[in-house]
């Protein structure tokens, strides 16, 4: 297929060589000119073309028209998909692979479907990594379009790859059988975003119940404990035998072991964790449901707390963020 991809950044220029490396065709534009040239060197050969501006890329596009939208959430990505809106005509389809809110996508699907245009959000997760290992992608939007993009959905999910087949999904009706290949029709236009808003809330708690208990094992050698309570643990050590046959071993412990193999008292981190977006939107949404999220909510509160003084535990979930996302300290990004 041939598609489109604005914004090159840590995701969206992985996205485009890989789609590239799967046989597709990409208009990559990228507002850094250089960000663009440099996507389209490391493309396959032939297989990609810079565009100077959503306009160009629209002129470069043939047949039925597919842009896939890889900007910050909030204003960057409104304006895109308001000028797309009056670039593309009726069959074409924006996607939203960035972290929008769902509510936004809901509205933008209701005003562009006036228009003809359908209109895709796809949550995506796969951080830094997805080149090599693929995107878990969660996306919302009609059947017929999503049927229509999925060439471009296979093409970047991981697929089944070394993890097992849950027991007894096999053969059964009511699954859908592209949620083991890791990407998965959610329903209609905002339910990707949804899930994947969700899916970072959880990451939120996950990280936060890593970082403290690392923090309580470090604390174990304080001088404030009687003498033969002291031990001197080490937290790489600690983190590794965890990552063999462990109930908790998970990617993100994987990542912590390797910060501390690193950097065992992760000094080259300040422990000043931003949120961006999605762990506030979960709870705005338990409350909308009345649905208690307490674990979520206190990882929050912490990450606020982390802005105005630190310990081990905020190290840890920098570390955790620089290593999945490649997520600088003090910023959203």
């Amino acid at each position: 297929m041939q598609i489109g991809i604005v914004g090159l950044g840590k995701m969206g220029g992985n996205i485009s060589i890989r789609l590239t490396r799967h046989g597709h065709d990409v208009v990559a534009y990228d507002r850094d000119s250089a960000v663009t040239a440099k996507v389209c060197e490391q493309a396959e050969a032939g297989r990609a073309t810079p565009a100077t501006g959503l306009k160009d890329m629209v002129g470069k596009l043939s047949g039925r028209k597919v842009i896939w939208l890889m900007l910050p959430a909030g204003e960057v990505t409104e304006q895109a998909v308001q000028e797309l809106g009056t670039l593309m005509g009726p069959g074409d389809i924006v996607i939203d692979g960035g972290n929008s809110f769902y509510k936004d996508d809901i509205r933008r699907a209701a005003e562009l479907v006036k228009k003809g245009i359908d209109y895709i959000d796809v949550g995506t997760s796969g951080g830094v990594w997805g080149l090599e290992r693929g995107y878990c992608m969660m996306y919302g939007g009609t059947k017929a379009a999503t049927d229509y993009i999925d060439p471009i959905l296979s093409a970047l999910a991981p697929g089944i790859g070394d993890i097992a087949r849950t027991p007894g999904r096999d053969g059964k009706d009511g699954f859908d059988p592209r949620a083991e290949q890791g990407y998965l029709h959610c329903g209609p236009a905002g339910s990707g975003h949804f899930v994947k808003m969700v899916h970072n809330g959880i990451e939120y708690g996950i990280m936060q119940a890593f970082a403290e208990g690392f923090d309580v094992m470090k604390s174990k050698n304080s001088t404030d404990l009687p003498e033969e309570q002291r031990f001197d643990l080490n937290m790489a050590d600690i983190a590794e035998v965890w990552r063999r046959g462990s109930v908790v071993s998970s990617w993100l412990l994987d990542l912590s072991a390797s910060a501390l193999a690193g950097n065992p008292d992760l000094s080259n981190y300040k422990g000043d964790v931003a949120d961006s977006g999605e762990g506030r939107w979960t709870i705005e949404a338990a409350i909308e449901e009345a649905v208690p999220v307490p674990v979520i909510t206190a990882s929050l509160f912490t990450r606020f707390r982390s802005r105005t003084g630190n310990n081990f535990a905020e190290k840890m979930l920098s570390a955790m963020r620089f290593g999945f996302g490649g997520h600088i300290e003090g910023t959203n990004n």
